[in-house]
């Protein structure tokens, strides 16, 4: 029996023992209410004991945290914008003032509060300088200014503000059309200018070829002229050379080309006196030295003939 009766008392012990047992993580801070009411606060790891079943215990995490905000449109000084966000990191301090700031809302009402916060003096401290400002150096000021004016308002919630960064500056979507489209008329602009610059030089090169081939096919020619010259006139000399040593036998030879190419057989027919230098060599007797016996192919004689093709003359 006495064993029936104790079991149920070993439970209840047990059970306060463990109520009133906690352990504190390293990671986080507790605090210990007792009907609403803040009794103690601990912030070191270890083993703790509080008063069993009327006391609780409600943790909170003691890491840095960070908080994002929405993308803000901030117009600055010089009336120019762009679409900012900001990433801040944070961490609890006071967990009293926490939890009379954010209640049973916890960590969640927390970064709500904290947006509001942080998300106005972005456009406050953005909003008084101008847009090359937050492109150049002066960024790194104008992110501690807003980290500094963020962690003096979030003191009052029990939060230190470690740091806030500007994470994105984007134009809005309209003007950033309107920079895309810009930005394609000055390439445009610019691959025109290039193209006409090419064609200019093109036309440059194709006029300095042509003019360059025209004086090497003038300078050709001349030379062609010259050579040709020489030739015609060493040819003439030779001709000269050959009839100063034979006369007679020069102009036969060349009487002899002359009817070659006049009297072709079945192509040629003409009209013309028997006693023309022509035929002085056709079918002329050599012991005439009168010049009247000049006959035709066909044995024609007279005032005129008609030759037709024609046999060789006779050698003198």
């Amino acid at each position: 029996m006495k064993m029936v009766y104790s079991l149920p008392v070993l439970a209840i012990l047990l059970a306060t023992a463990m109520s009133s047992i906690f352990v504190v993580d390293v990671r986080e801070k507790v605090l210990i209410l007792q009907f609403g009411e803040v009794k103690q606060v601990v912030d070191e790891p270890g083993l703790y004991f509080k008063a069993p079943f009327i006391q609780e215990v409600f943790r909170y995490d003691d890491r840095i945290l960070g908080l994002v905000t929405d993308p803000t449109e901030i117009t600055f000084a010089d009336q120019r914008r762009l679409v900012v966000d900001a990433f801040a990191r944070w961490r609890i301090v006071d967990l009293q003032k926490f939890r009379r700031a954010v209640g049973l809302g916890g960590i969640d009402e927390a970064r709500n509060n904290l947006s509001k916060i942080v998300n106005p003096e972005v456009r406050d401290v953005l909003g008084s300088v101008p847009l090359q400002s937050v492109l150049s150096e002066d960024r790194v000021v104008l992110m501690n200014k807003i980290r500094d004016n963020a962690r003096a308002k979030a003191a009052t919630l029990g939060i230190d503000v470690i740091d806030v960064r500007l994470t994105r500056t984007d134009l809005p979507q309209q003007n950033l059309n309107a920079t895309y489209s810009r930005m394609q008329a000055e390439r445009q602009r610019d691959a025109t200018d290039e193209i006409a610059r090419g064609n200019e030089a093109a036309q440059t090169l194709r006029a300095e070829a042509d003019r360059e081939a025209v004086e090497i096919n003038s300078e050709a020619s001349k030379e062609a002229e010259i050579i040709r010259g020489q030739a015609d006139a060493k040819r003439s000399a030779i001709y000269a050379e050959a009839y100063g040593q034979d006369p007679e036998f020069y102009a036969f030879t060349r009487s002899l080309s002359a009817y070659a190419n006049a009297l072709k057989p079945g192509t040629t027919a003409f009209v013309m006196a028997p006693e023309g230098e022509f035929f002085h060599y056709f079918g002329a007797d050599p012991s005439d030295q009168t010049g009247n016996g000049a006959v035709s192919a066909s044995g024609a004689t007279g005032t005129g003939s008609t030759v037709a093709g024609g046999s060789a003359p006779k050698a003198p």
